[in-house]
């Protein structure tokens, strides 16, 4: 059992850094680091990596958090603590 809540709790961290690095990605770099590349593209005449800090960093962090209850749900019910 103790094996087992480990693997559970090594996938469940994997998970998290995975999803936290692919926001940082987002959020800091498309949207500060990069900022001068991206400029030189826009969506509705707004500057890419402007419309990034403003509206995508958000719409990327809400598809995460459907993303992570998805994926948590599936090793849940793989670890038999779903709560179903």
């Amino acid at each position: 059992m103790e094996n087992s809540n480990a693997l559970y709790w090594k996938r469940n961290l994997r998970l998290l850094f995975v999803l936290l690095i692919i926001w940082f990605s987002v959020s800091f770099m498309a949207s500060i680091l990069c900022a001068d590349y991206l400029n030189q593209f826009s969506i509705l005449g707004v500057p890419f990596a402007f419309w990034m800090a403003q509206q995508g960093s958000i719409y990327v962090f809400v598809l995460l958090i459907f993303f992570y209850t998805w994926r948590m749900n599936t090793i849940d019910k793989e670890f038999g603590v779903n709560e179903d």
